[in-house]
């Protein structure tokens, strides 16, 4: 691994939009991969035929209906071995994948690679995945008292990052990600000069933190739902 100044890159950015937020359910419908050095940006982008109907909530986020996955779409099972032969060959380089929730979007995939009989990636890497950087587990850790909701597009606000397009596009997604990660690293330039091993474990511990705290102030308050501790 890389041991200081690993920013500001190469690094590849993933982010999917989806049927719904069940990691066990619900099916990928597009797609997106950014690498992302100092020569630029490449990327990548998949549109599926998930093979179910996507529900009008999903596509009133995403646009995209059945009709035009279906007419449009690829099949899964290539565009999963795609998605996911490039992430394993960016982390076989220690090349950090950079995802925005990474929980979702890394457990939905491996769950989707094994419902099409496709290794996941941790069978292709041999290992857990890493390393794994996510902003939104970064800007917790790092700004924990600050107020407001964390979604990409707020964090968006918070970092003053200006958006190339509509959010819920995969691919706009994942600039607005690496955006933000790019200021998340300015105003906290430690995190640079951190081993990136060493930056994913602390995720680790940052998340699980964060999770015990949130689930603690969920049973005080008398609600059910629960967020998982593991990370990512």
């Amino acid at each position: 691994m890389p041991t200081a100044d690993w920013w500001p890159g190469p690094v590849l950015g993933f982010d999917t939009e989806t049927t719904g937020v069940d990691v066990a359910a619900d099916r990928i419908v597009t797609a997106a991969l950014v690498r992302r050095d100092n020569d630029g940006s490449q990327v990548r982008t998949w549109l599926l035929d998930p093979g179910v109907e996507i529900p009008p909530a999903a596509t009133r986020i995403h646009g995209v209906t059945t009709r035009q996955a279906r007419e449009q779409g690829v099949a899964p099972a290539v565009a999963l071995d795609e998605i996911a032969t490039a992430l394993a060959d960016a982390l076989r380089q220690d090349v950090p994948v950079v995802a925005f929730n990474a929980r979702f979007d890394l457990r939905l995939l491996d769950t989707e690679l094994t419902r099409h009989g496709l290794p996941t990636l941790p069978d292709r890497l041999g290992h857990p995945v890493r390393p794994v950087l996510d902003p939104l587990v970064l800007d917790r850790a790092k700004d924990r008292y600050r107020k407001g909701p964390r979604t990409l597009g707020a964090m968006c606000k918070a970092y003053e990052v200006t958006q190339s397009g509509a959010l819920h596009t995969a691919d706009i997604d994942v600039h607005a990600t690496l955006d933000v990660l790019d200021r998340i690293l300015t105003r906290y330039p430690d995190l640079t000069t951190t081993p990136l091993d060493t930056l994913h474990d602390q995720q680790i511990t940052w998340h699980h933190t964060w999770a015990e705290s949130f689930n603690a102030y969920q049973q005080r308050s008398g609600r059910p739902t629960r967020t998982d501790t593991d990370w990512p």
